[in-house]
């Protein structure tokens, strides 16, 4: 039967028996050779985990001792301690709360009406987080990420910085303990919150589309208007009959504290790329640019209105410029970046020599005039100056995309009413517990002396 079969197609039995052993041979080759189609697994980049354990200690120096030696420069030489402890104590207990629960809160999951507004618990204290677990939240390397426990870290440098800067609007008034009752309140009520609205993907703000590439809106406006409901609520600083505010105690200590901010502020920018690629090189060069033209600007500006540059004036406007380009840093070009240096000068230079001494508020080192202008003006600049060049998925008003900058002015207003109106909130509530204000033979002593039992320069035997 099986000679009739094979006569029957017409081949001599010899290659019919050849042909199928054949044609499997055939068949295994092809399934061999074709291309498999698999989902590419992320993973952690050496190259990129390196460079941002880099910008994540750049963002630390920020605040200790940036901004720490940048604000202690500015005020009177008996209350610069108090600020460098106030810096120093907001490293240690907002990392703490951060790993507690914070990051959690603000980049972790929940359910139900919640899941817009506020994460979840279930990486409290890191629970089932590993040193090799990979980062789920990326920009523009899909696969190629960094560590979970890096990312974790690098965020909790911005929520120690925030409301570090909020020090400046109420600086050589305020009780320690008030104080520091005062911020990690604010950081769990208020900058986690806003951290989740703008930068978490459950996040309501970052569904419709606000654009924040390093803070503007989470960091600087956030900071900015609590900083200014801070100094109305308390009150102007107290000084005997006759004296006036004086004038920077250690100028090269501002000096120094602005430089170490604009060093820090590359890894503040460029780091939030969170990779090593193109994407953080612009980054990186547009915050130096934007600084650059805003310290420009503010020197001239003073120097045609008040006839002398000045070096504060030049050191102030470096950090709006930084302020500034921070939410825009990775989606604005070149020329962006310095339209945007050059007019945050005219603003923040505005608000610090007009508008403040008009309404009568005494804003000490003009964290509201700085920050909260410079964060307004940057995070209204990205809705005008983003461009497809830089991301392709993201343009402004300018690059044909109106729509932007709306969502930038919903983002910009939600955040100064519920940072504003809870700082309102929380402050009260410290007032009536354990009190907030100094009391005025505290202020004239000094809070070196009378908050810390320190002084910063004595005399020598």
């Amino acid at each position: 039967m099986i000679k009739k079969y094979f006569k029957y197609i017409g081949l001599p039995i010899g290659l019919s028996m050849v042909l199928p052993v054949l044609s499997f041979a055939q068949d295994v080759a092809v399934s061999v050779s074709a291309p498999v189609v698999a989902t590419p697994v992320p993973f952690i980049s050496a190259g990129n985990t390196a460079w941002m354990i880099v910008a994540t200690a750049l963002v630390m120096l920020m605040t200790i001792p940036g901004l720490a030696l940048f604000y202690g420069g500015l005020v009177r030489s008996k209350n610069i301690l108090n600020v460098l402890m106030q810096c120093f104590i907001i490293m240690a207990v907002i990392s703490l709360e951060w790993v507690a629960f914070g990051y959690s809160n603000a980049f972790g999951s929940t359910t139900g009406a919640l899941a817009p507004y506020i994460g979840g618990f279930d990486w409290s204290f890191l629970k089932g987080i590993g040193i090799n677990d990979v980062s789920p939240y990326y920009i523009s390397q899909a696969t190629e990420r960094i560590p979970h426990i890096v990312f974790i870290l690098f965020q909790c440098m911005f929520a120690v910085i925030t409301p570090a800067l909020i020090i400046g609007a109420f600086a050589e008034r305020i009780k320690f303990r008030g104080f520091l009752i005062f911020t990690i309140l604010w950081a769990i009520l208020v900058y986690n919150p806003v951290a989740h609205w703008v930068w978490s993907g459950d996040g309501w703000l970052f569904k419709l589309g606000a654009l924040d590439f390093a803070g503007g809106t989470v960091v600087h406006i956030n900071a900015g208007i609590a900083a200014l409901v801070m100094a109305v609520m308390l009150g102007k600083r107290k000084l005997p009959d006759g004296q006036h505010i004086t004038a920077p105690h250690n100028i090269p200590l501002v000096v120094l504290g602005a430089a170490l901010l604009w060093f820090g502020w590359f890894g503040f920018n460029a780091g939030s790329g969170l990779a090593a690629d193109g994407l953080a090189a612009s980054a990186f060069l547009v915050t130096h640019i934007a600084a650059a033209s805003a310290a420009l600007s503010w020197a001239l500006l003073d120097w045609f209105i008040n006839k002398k540059p000045t070096v504060v004036g030049i050191s102030t406007g470096a950090v709006a410029g930084l302020v500034a380009i921070t939410p825009a840093a990775g989606f604005v070009d070149v020329s962006g970046a310095i339209v945007i240096g050059l007019l945050v000068s005219v603003f923040c230079f505005f608000m610090v020599s007009v508008v403040k001494g008009k309404l009568g508020y005494d804003d000490s080192l003009d964290a509201f005039g700085v920050h909260g202008i410079g964060g307004i003006w940057g995070a209204f600049a990205t809705g005008l100056f983003a461009t497809p060049v830089i991301q392709s998925a993201y343009s402004g008003a300018f690059a044909g995309n109106p729509k932007q900058l709306g969502i930038q002015l919903i983002a910009i207003i939600t955040t100064l009413v519920y940072s504003g109106v809870l700082t309102a909130i929380l402050f009260k509530i410290v007032e009536k517990t354990l009190g907030i204000r100094a009391t005025e033979n505290e202020e004239f002593a000094g809070l070196d002396i009378t908050q810390h039992n320190e002084m910063a320069y004595n005399e020598s035997d």
